[in-house]
């Protein structure tokens, strides 16, 4: 299948100032692109681009004073297969765990495994390891923590929602990742897109979204207690340990979020004779 992406942002600020992007999708996905336009800035200004310790792509660039928008938008292929159930995966002992997976073991500022340690071991330690064990975590927070666009608060922590029981996409993916973590599950926060791909249309306004990948079996699987189930289409954009390591737009300086417009959508056939709506 195709997917159409992409994003508009536009900020105020009241003088120059720099900014840091990760908007880019990442380097693992980038073969599956059929066409992508240039990342765009208006006013036109340079732009660099490094690679963070994550492996992100990042952009580099000073906003002059005044509004300073962003644009990129692409196609990119999809095997259309929902996300990965697979029983037979296994937990992989610390000593076992690869160099560059075990810092998404430790604790991180929206994830604090020594608060969440008890409650992890208390709900979820007498079970057997593996794929059936995180889908348990995965189950409970989906349970424990109420939707809502409303509830957004960019500093509430996973501590904090599982003592709230209200929250967005980041903090059902925190929750997850700090009771993995404090399991000594390796897991990781994603930021994408993931559009209403198989299941009925959100009306809400299109968002970039947030999950997490656990490391099971000696690979990373992606499992999503907001939503539940499956999902067809993500189109990973960032990794890291918590949210702090993965913020679509890093501002050195005070801003205004003017514009805000994301879109995921399959792009369907049409038949022979077929006109579009």
């Amino acid at each position: 299948m195709l997917i159409k992406y992409g994003f508009g942002i536009a900020i105020t600020v009241p003088q120059p100032t720099s900014l840091i992007t990760l908007l880019d999708i990442r380097d693992h996905r980038r073969p599956d692109v059929i066409d992508e336009s240039a990342f765009g800035t208006t006013p036109d200004v340079p732009v660099s681009i490094y690679r963070d310790q994550f492996g992100n792509v990042c952009r580099r660039m000073i906003a002059p004073a005044g509004e300073f928008s962003i644009t990129l938008g692409g196609t990119i292929q999809d095997s259309g297969v929902p996300d990965l159930v697979d029983p037979s995966l296994r937990e992989i002992p610390v000593a076992e765990l690869p160099d560059d997976v075990l810092v998404y073991l430790l604790g991180s500022r929206y994830c604090e495994t020594d608060r969440m340690s008890e409650i992890a071991w208390a709900h979820f330690g007498t079970m057997t390891p593996g794929w059936q064990r995180v889908e348990a975590i995965v189950d409970f927070v989906h349970r424990r923590i109420a939707f809502g666009y409303h509830h957004a608060r960019d500093t509430r922590t996973a501590a904090e929602a599982y003592e709230e029981r209200v929250g967005v996409c980041r903090d059902f993916a925190h929750l997850t990742i700090a009771l993995c973590r404090a399991l000594n599950i390796p897991a990781r926060y994603v930021n994408g897109y993931l559009g209403d791909i198989g299941v009925p249309k959100d009306p809400a306004p299109m968002d970039f979204s947030a999950w997490c990948e656990v490391y099971l079996g000696g690979r990373w699987c992606a499992f999503d207690a907001r939503h539940n189930r499956p999902r067809i289409g993500r189109i990973p954009v960032a990794y890291g340990r918590d949210a702090t390591d993965v913020p679509l737009v890093h501002s050195f300086g005070q801003h205004t979020l003017t514009t805000f417009k994301v879109w995921t959508d399959e792009i369907v056939a049409m038949a022979p004779g077929q006109v579009a709506a």
